[in-house]
């Protein structure tokens, strides 16, 4: 599927929102990606992740590892078409750890999946706890990357979208200026 048709399907279902946004990293946008309108589909859900999953298939890996909430589900999609363990981070106290029992050991070759990658705040926060494990992060997959620079990761970072949505910092936001409501549709507090 091309990316207007991705964008389309998005549209659609009501997973692209126009308007003004508070993000999870605190930016404004006028564009809001709510992946998990798309994920709620199992058949969606998989039609997004096979794209990630065929991408990293010659990659040596053993674990997928998400942050929680919206990478879950695409880590464990991923994982299961490429039969491979999913784990998933969250915060607890605003610090992102591994927890129910999660582990990840010395020399473990990992590759993190997202569902929307914008600042990249969660997937650093993923990284350090797997190079704190003394793991390996050999890649990142994202349903959707509306990154404004190139992230420069040490391994490849693939997406089935990339958008280049505006954002802005709060004191200079032009939806603020203008008075449109903002509103909060992250899973971050």
């Amino acid at each position: 599927m091309d990316r207007e048709k991705k964008l389309n399907l998005f549209r659609e279902i009501g997973a692209l929102q126009e308007g003004h946004f508070l993000l999870s990293s605190g930016l404004h946008s006028n564009i809001y990606f709510q992946c998990a309108l798309v994920l709620q589909y199992p058949d969606l859900a998989t039609l997004f992740c096979q794209e990630i999953a065929n991408y990293f298939s010659n990659f040596d890996f053993e674990t997928v590892i998400s942050p929680a909430l919206g990478g879950i589900i695409v880590g464990q999609e991923v994982a299961r078409l490429l039969r491979k363990r999913s784990i998933f981070t969250e915060r607890t106290d605003s610090k992102m750890t591994l927890r129910r029992g999660f582990k990840l050991n010395q020399g473990e070759r990992v590759l993190i999946c997202e569902d929307v990658v914008t600042t990249a705040r969660s997937t650093k926060e993923v990284i350090e706890i797997v190079e704190n494990s003394g793991a390996i992060v050999i890649g990142l997959g994202s349903i959707v990357d509306r990154t404004i620079e190139k992230i420069n990761f040490n391994f490849p970072f693939f997406s089935t979208i990339k958008i280049s949505a505006e954002t802005f910092y709060p004191e200079i936001c032009p939806l603020c200026r203008q008075n449109i409501p903002i509103i909060k549709p992250g899973s971050r507090k």
